[in-house]
């Protein structure tokens, strides 16, 4: 029997020509035999290849099928923010275009939904296939984000996951120029449940997430939601503060003897380091700065080129 339930399907795509055909053949099959209704939503985010020729493409021969447009690269969590502003719902599952987030567990989350949870997020586990330098590098990235933030995320937690449409209503909400989801999501609370994952191989292209974006993501995480950077940078300085005094005995030792005191490679290896030290503390505060200048000009988001849904409603 048919549900009258709606799940949106929310698939953010950067040059994602080749897996588009693949993933929205892959969730009509799997719906094929799940009673509910569905909607596929892709964002193209400033693609520069022929992702949008292909969307159109499909668009002729599925009627399930919708997208939004971006006039320019506005980012992965952006792009997911757009598709839930515009997706209509009953709940909304977030997934990547090149499969490594399998729809076959699309089903337990579902399931996991029906039995109360407003949010099911996903766990992958260790693909002993992916290089170690990227496993180290994912680890290290959630130990840092534990470490200085103020919300626990998970190690291996992805934007492979199922919001109520009372959390998706939430989200609609929140204005942040760099908001991050993951974070976003375990802050405001809900019933949440986790499911573990196997990812899949990747279907082509490469990681859009390299070491920079890593470093970059995991700043903005640690930015959004603390500011225990700022207190570290103060504990740095009162910690110099005090080695400085404790050094203070010995040039007045030194001077009461009439030794020497010399060493002018030790004299300006210190004034290196410690001048590097305030520009560290400074680019701390400048991220926060920066972050509160580009939020007060309260530009949008992100801006839709085009699309086939109703983007004037939201």
């Amino acid at each position: 029997m048919q549900s009258n339930k709606l799940i949106s399907i929310i698939l953010p795509a950067f040059n994602e020509t080749e897996s588009i055909p693949k993933v929205s053949a892959a969730i009509e099959d799997l719906f094929k035999s799940l009673a509910y209704r569905y909607e596929i939503i892709f964002v193209a985010d400033g693609c520069t290849d022929s992702t949008m020729e292909t969307i159109e493409e499909l668009i002729k021969t599925n009627k399930h099928i919708y997208y939004i447009e971006f006039s320019r690269n506005f980012g992965h969590q952006l792009a997911l923010k757009a598709g839930m502003d515009h997706a209509n719902g009953d709940c909304v599952i977030s997934m990547d275009c090149d499969l490594q987030h399998p729809p076959e567990i699309i089903p337990e989350m579902l399931a996991k939904w029906e039995l109360g949870y407003e949010v099911v997020y996903t766990i992958r586990k260790d693909d002993k296939k992916l290089p170690m330098s990227k496993r180290i590098t994912s680890k290290l990235f959630y130990n840092t984000i534990n470490s200085l933030s103020d919300v626990e995320i998970e190690s291996g937690s992805a934007d492979f996951r199922l919001l109520d449409k009372k959390v998706v209503k939430v989200l609609k909400n929140f204005h942040e120029n760099e908001p991050f989801l993951r974070g976003l999501i375990k802050w405001i609370g809900y019933r949440q449940i986790s499911i573990d994952y196997y990812p899949n191989q990747r279907l082509s292209g490469i990681s859009k997430y390299n070491l920079k974006k890593m470093i970059s993501f995991a700043l903005q995480g640690v930015t959004s939601f603390s500011v225990r950077p700022l207190y570290g940078a103060i504990y740095l300085g009162f910690t110099f503060t005090l080695l400085s005094i404790l050094y203070l005995p010995y040039v007045l030792f030194a001077f009461y003897i009439g030794k020497e005191v010399s060493g002018w490679a030790s004299t300006i290896m210190t004034i290196v380091f410690f001048g590097g030290l305030n520009l560290m503390i400074l680019g701390i505060i400048g991220i926060y700065v920066g972050k509160m200048f580009m939020q007060v000009k309260e530009r949008p988001n992100y801006i839709i080129r085009s699309s086939n849904l109703n983007t004037e409603a939201n």
